[in-house]
């Protein structure tokens, strides 16, 4: 099989798998070569697969859909990150969201001094409320 992972700005995960493991709303799931065309909601959570040299690969996601179709695995998600063991995952979510919540300090920062610039200009131009 051929596993893609589809992020809104790249593709995370292109490679042949032997197996895929996710977890949908009703449990986990796995995925062989020869599994029926599948269609899922995955949950947030680990998605695993297997290469073709037997060696296990770990994806933290943050939800999405999964479809197999013949041969191709495709996951579309808008987040995730690839790690080689659960430990270093585990570690790249962490600093994944550190780096999500600071950004969005930064963004609630940034509309807060631009609605007080706003303000100041109103309250400068004599204009309010009851206008």
């Amino acid at each position: 099989m051929n596993l893609k992972v589809l992020l809104p700005t790249e593709i995370l995960v292109d490679q042949s798998v032997s197996k895929v493991i996710a977890e949908a709303e009703n449990g986990s799931f796995c995925l062989l070569p020869r599994h029926v065309d599948f269609l899922s909601a995955l949950l947030p959570g680990i998605l695993t697969f297997v290469d073709d040299q037997n060696l296990e690969h770990y994806l933290g996601i943050g939800g999405g859909i999964l479809t197999k179709t013949g041969s191709e695995v495709r996951v579309s998600t808008i987040y995730a990150v690839q790690g080689e063991d659960l430990g270093t995952l585990r570690q790249q979510v962490t600093a994944q969201f550190e780096a999500i919540n600071e950004r969005e300090r930064t963004v609630r920062s940034a509309i807060a001094r631009l609605e007080a610039d706003i303000l100041r200009h109103f309250v400068k131009q004599g204009i309010t409320a009851d206008v």
